[in-house]
């Protein structure tokens, strides 16, 4: 497939990564400094389309590429029914949100947003669905021990240690670690 230049509205390494396995190297990285708060009683789903477009907007792109590239642009959200779980940044966090996960389902929203040069919006939510086995305590200490908890929204990575807990998924994988490259690919393709 070919696909006008991209500019990815993250710092995110897992979002390089993804967008490697499909041949896509962006043109620009451009991180955002964006208020990540969730409104209040905003559902899961409407969070992680907000927080995508938000950063699809706020990212400024060079002069250089400003007419000729669009903005790529995504935000995972871990959810337990209409409660937000937080990107974990101290172990306290971390080991709330995998006690809370332990032995349950959850859900992960990716929303993906698509900035194009004449700023129109397009936009996409998937939808994953993870149950964890029941985690004892120990194996909560050795994940945290990992640090890969750090910065995860609901405190893990399906990519990294946090696989072995994992019993099921239902939906996309790709979603999971960062954004699903079927509706990246799609998105793109559509434009």
């Amino acid at each position: 497939m070919t696909f006008l230049p991209i500019a990815l509205a993250s710092a995110s390494s897992r979002h390089r990564d993804l967008l490697g396995q499909i041949g896509i190297e962006p043109v620009a990285i451009i991180p955002t400094n964006i208020d990540e708060t969730p409104h209040r009683q905003e559902l899961p789903t409407r969070y992680a389309l907000r927080m995508a477009h938000e950063k699809a907007l706020a990212a400024a792109l060079p002069d250089n590429i400003k007419h000729k590239a669009v903005v790529l642009a995504g935000d995972t959200v871990v959810a337990v029914g209409r409660r937000i779980l937080p990107k974990a940044e101290t172990e306290d966090q971390a080991r709330s949100c995998l006690t809370l996960l332990s032995g349950r389902r959850h859900r992960v929203h990716g929303g993906i947003a698509l900035r194009l040069a004449d700023g129109t919006l397009r936009s996409r939510l998937v939808t994953s669905s993870v149950i964890f086995k029941r985690l004892h305590h120990g194996e909560i200490d050795a994940y945290i021990d990992t640090g890969d908890w750090q910065g995860k929204a609901g405190g893990y990575a399906i990519q990294g240690p946090a696989a072995a807990y994992i019993r099921h998924i239902d939906g996309s994988y790709s979603n999971i670690v960062g954004f699903s490259l079927y509706d990246v690919s799609a998105l793109l393709a559509t434009h």
